[in-house]
């Protein structure tokens, strides 16, 4: 390690943060390719931004102190809509902005604020406006009617459910309305209903139950084609499918001879072609398919990882790419072959940053774990981070990490960890963690630790735990059930308590819990309860350092509240720092202090282990 901490406003680490502005997407108007949208942190916080492909530039668009969380660019490029929220709290109204520039439309002015995660849908032609909101016990399906002279309609509802529904997709022509509901459910896995948006009424119903989820993606881009591009994993990984609305067919895309999760990303504008990511043990490369010819062709680009893929203008793909070395930027391929053609949007140069590479190891039952390794300079072993991703159901992959460079300048090893739930691995490997929480996750942790020690990589007494969400969650848990395994543990929001998280958490946080505990807490309490970090706070002796948000809805304040006030009665090593945003919405300056305080608070452990 480092003899001090890089503290210097010009320190590497720091830089990398600046750079990294967390490109969450960036995507160009099917129709009108010629503008597009990015959403970044380069003004120092999450906004969205016009891009103009043809001259190179951005407009910024939004400008909110608490930043923008999400943002979707309308098939003509004509407004982006976003969830205009509270501080950050994801409750809100959806509003939308001239692609030109201008005031925002509040679309819903007459609404109650609501809370919305999941992506909202603009059709085609854009005459319609859906989104899927979650309101108390309830998850509705809303539609309005987008007027030629910039008005909207009312809000239509047509459909609701007591159960999760979201992924809304529309027709080219908006007379159809497909969303993913868990109504047939007893867990998270989801049908297709489809609804026609004049009446409401339902017009089909795709099921793969109880074998799997099917997933909504996007109708062919054509007047009148109702075919729906859905992607299923009855056979064990997400696989894509085509659902012909007019007489019921579903047809699998027939993609044996590849093994892992096979994701389509687009369709081409004749409707022939269909562009997807193939990732295999968190690994990615594009392929496209002739649904004509039924003909894979494999495109041979560079490594790395396609945040995001389209097919663009001039027979070109557009990428939103990145690698562990790479900042994100938008590139172009030739949609033949994948020939790299160049970069059409970058941020520009930061300090070198080192490489991380795929590793695997067995857990305690046999299953195989991924992970990405990076080590420092020097000789091992060397003290080390295992990082948790958050989620569950998300997946760490080969991009650019300013945390994990930041620890690597200061000389510890870093691992992250695709844990049991994570996406990529298989149905039952995602699955495998439903109704029992923090059980298996926490059992791969282990094994991690296990690995880097055999491997002579890391110093077995100072192994310290990382996460936000919940990653942040899986590191009190580790802390709780295996304290002997751990030097220290540093979180990031998190749940502590999932019975009070479900009390006081949004309507979402509720529908979530529900499907995943498989019913709510009066009917699993016990499992609940097992699922807790409060339930293993006692058994904690490793030092432990919490940042939590006070207007984060899905890691509300109270479970925590009472977690901090449990650690201090009991004397325990805990330090906890409130800040006032939500869930993830903070500014750089925030995240470069979140950073320095996780990097202090770990030098001083390993420090202090090093002079005993």
């Amino acid at each position: 390690m480092p003899d001090r901490l890089q503290t210097a406003t010009n320190a590497h680490w720091k830089q990398r943060f600046y750079a990294n502005s967390m490109w969450w997407r960036a995507e160009l108007a099917p129709q009108e390719p010629s503008r597009g949208m990015v959403l970044s942190a380069t003004s120092g916080t999450v906004q969205i931004s016009a891009w103009d492909r043809l001259s190179g530039k951005q407009r910024q668009l939004t400008h909110h102190q608490e930043g923008v969380f999400q943002g979707y660019l309308s098939p003509k490029g004509r407004h982006v809509y976003y969830l205009r929220d509270t501080a950050g709290n994801e409750r809100g109204h959806y509003v939308r902005v001239p692609w030109e520039g201008g005031d925002e439309q509040d679309l819903t002015p007459e609404m109650l604020p609501y809370t919305a995660i999941y992506p909202c849908a603009v059709n085609a032609t854009e005459t319609l406006f859906a989104f899927t909101p979650t309101e108390p016990d309830s998850f509705p399906l809303y539609c309005l009617d987008l007027y030629p002279n910039g008005e909207a309609g009312m809000p239509r509802e047509l459909y609701r459910s007591p159960k999760l529904t979201h992924d809304v997709v529309l027709s080219y022509n908006a007379e159809i309305a497909v969303v993913a509901t868990t109504e047939r459910s007893q867990a998270r896995q989801y049908s297709l209903l489809a609804i026609n948006t004049g009446d409401g009424r339902q017009i089909g119903v795709l099921s793969d139950l109880p074998r799997g989820s099917i997933y909504p993606l996007m109708f062919a881009p054509l007047p009148g084609d109702t075919r729906l591009l859905a992607m299923a994993d009855h056979s064990g990984y997400n696989r894509p499918l085509i659902w012909h609305l007019h007489d019921g067919r579903h047809v699998d895309v027939p993609l044996f001879e590849l093994a892992g999760d096979i994701e389509p990303l687009d369709w081409s504008p004749n409707g022939r072609r269909i562009l997807l990511r193939h990732t295999y043990r968190a690994m990615q490369r594009l392929f496209t398919y002739d649904l004509e010819t039924d003909t894979l062709t494999r495109l041979e680009h560079r490594s790395g990882t396609y945040i995001h893929a389209q097919f663009g203008p001039l027979g070109q793909i557009v990428a939103l790419w990145s690698d562990s070395t790479h900042l994100p930027q938008i590139v172009a391929l030739d949609e033949m072959s994948g020939e790299w053609q160049g970069t059409l949007l970058s941020q520009g140069e930061t300090p070198p940053a080192r490489p991380l590479t795929s590793v695997s190891f067995p857990s305690s039952d046999g299953v195989e774990i991924q992970g990405w390794l990076g080590l420092p300079e020097g000789r091992g072993p060397f003290p080390t981070i295992l990082f948790v991703h958050g989620g569950p159901h998300l997946l760490h992959i080969d991009v650019y990490d300013h945390i994990s460079q930041a620890w690597l300048d200061h000389g510890y090893a870093f691992l992250a960890i695709n844990y049991r739930g994570s996406t990529n691995f298989g149905r039952a490997f995602k699955e495998q963690i439903w109704g029992d929480l923090g059980h298996w996750e926490v059992e791969d942790m282990v094994a991690a630790r296990q690995w880097l020690i055999d491997e002579n990589i890391a110093q077995p007494n100072a192994i310290l735990v990382t996460g936000g969400s919940y990653g942040g969650y899986l590191t009190l848990m580790a802390l709780g059930k295996r304290p002997e395994l751990w030097a220290g543990g540093m979180v990031r929001v998190a749940p502590a308590d999932q019975i009070s998280a479900f009390e006081d958490g949004n309507d979402w946080v509720r529908g979530f819990l529900t499907a995943m505990m498989g019913g709510t807490p009066t009917e699993k309490r016990e499992a609940y309860i097992a699922s807790s970090p409060m339930t293993y706070a006692a058994q904690v002796t490793a030092p432990l350092l919490v940042i939590q948000g006070r207007n984060d809805m899905r890691c509300p304040a109270r479970p925590m509240e009472a977690y901090a006030e449990k650690m201090r009665s009991l004397g325990k090593p805990f330090e906890i720092d409130w800040f006032d945003a939500g869930h993830g919405r903070v500014s750089t300056e925030m995240l470069i202090a979140f950073q320095e305080r996780q990097l202090d608070f770990a030098y001083r452990i390993v420090s202090n282990i090093k002079s005993s």
